[in-house]
């Protein structure tokens, strides 16, 4: 068998409903097979998926087992060649997956691939590519250096912002979200670490790849992760999972500046800590609201019925009077040219225009918008900030 295909859930059914979607499009020519591991979902995840995915092996925990406990339950059955770990708020287009399988077949000597990554209004994703957290590389993000001189090759080490977005280069780290590994490789450093337990496993995995003598690349395939809609950086609760996560990896790795970088974890909790307070006060004090508008102009990628549901749809839940329309067949162009229109809010495509369309058009908006996309069959509207049936709106 070629692929194994890994995901962790919890509590997000309708992502992870279009991720096996996107997943099961992109493995045409490939013999894979697919692990969903559900760690405790109280949205009934399993009963909502079973009957719409049968050639998933689903895996239910009655505890949340944390993200590398229960990546390790599924990569312990995989008989893939190469084992991919994938967010189930990711969509991948139908050719990425066979072109990074491709990719690791004719460069031996790599351990793991990432990919490029959008969030969901088309930006990169900065994390798709990344440096080990190195105690001077980890001094520059803690003390904003990083962010000051993000294209430096002195001070940018974490994010790797010097390297192009849009070019294949050897990293040090690849992002959780998506990793391909080679099976033989796993079997050589050891699975992730279950001391994480979320966050930082990735990091961990990757030093370890490079360890074993193996090179990590970062492929330009672009997917969409719309990164855990749940999961709020300014959140004082992020903070300090982040950081101490930070704390395992260098106690592990770097033992003998443990002590040190311990007062450095701690300085960062209590700072990003008292500057998550601060824009909170400062947003109340100023009323800025920090939640999603609601759309005012909407373009519409589809056509026919569908187009017509769609319209109908935002015009119900928004109250939405303006639309503009393409149909699935539009060129990168024409899409541009409508999608400039600065007033529209929203762009929302039907999944009867293929995944890798609509990332590249994402990508190809110069003002950004929110982008949704309607699952016909299933009924559901996804989007980074929120998913739902559209049954349920009257």
């Amino acid at each position: 068998m070629k692929l194994s295909i890994v995901i962790v859930n919890y509590n997000v059914k309708y992502f992870l409903e279009q991720c096996l979607l996107s997943a099961k499009k992109a493995i045409k020519g490939l013999e894979a097979e697919f692990f969903v591991v559900d760690n405790c979902s109280s949205d009934n995840s399993i009963a909502y998926l079973k009957s719409r995915f049968p050639f998933v092996n689903f895996i239910e925990n009655v505890d949340n087992l944390g993200f590398a406990k229960a990546n390790n339950q599924a990569i312990r059955l995989c008989k893939g060649e190469y084992i991919l770990l994938l967010n189930p708020d990711t969509v991948v287009g139908e050719h990425v997956l066979e072109n990074v399988c491709r990719f690791m077949d004719e460069h031996p000597e790599s351990g793991g691939v990432g990919v490029k990554m959008i969030n969901g209004e088309g930006a990169f994703l900065p994390e798709s590519k990344r440096g080990f957290p190195s105690p001077w590389t980890s001094f520059c993000k803690i003390f904003g250096l990083s962010f000051l001189f993000p294209k430096s090759k002195i001070f940018g080490k974490y994010h790797l912002k010097y390297l192009d977005e849009n070019q294949l280069h050897e990293i040090d780290v690849m992002a959780g979200a998506f990793m391909m590994i080679r099976k033989e490789t796993l079997d050589k450093c050891g699975l992730l670490d279950e001391t994480f337990f979320m966050y930082g496993e990735d990091i961990d995995l990757s030093y370890r790849i490079t360890l074993a003598g193996y090179k990590n690349y970062y492929l330009p395939e672009s997917i969409i992760h719309y990164k855990g809609e749940s999961t709020k950086k300014d959140k004082i609760h992020y903070v300090k999972i982040f950081y101490h996560a930070m704390l395992i990896f260098f106690r592990k790795h770097y033992p003998h500046y443990s002590k040190l970088y311990a007062l450095f974890i701690y300085f960062a909790i209590g700072f990003r800590a008292a500057l998550s307070l601060a824009i909170r006060l400062m947003k109340r004090v100023l009323c800025i609201s920090s939640s999603k508008k609601s759309p005012v102009k909407v373009l519409i990628a589809s056509e026919g019925s569908t187009a017509e549901k769609l319209k109908d749809i935002f015009t119900k839940k928004w109250n939405v009077q303006h639309f503009l329309q393409v149909n699935t067949n539009t060129t990168i162009p024409d899409f541009c040219v409508k999608a400039s229109d600065s007033s529209i809010t929203d762009v929302v495509f039907s999944d009867e225009m293929p995944f890798e369309k609509m990332i590249t058009f994402m990508e190809n908006t110069a003002h950004r918008k929110t982008f949704r996309i309607y699952c016909k069959e299933s009924g559901c509207m996804i989007s980074a900030k929120e998913a739902y049936q559209i049954e349920t709106i009257k």
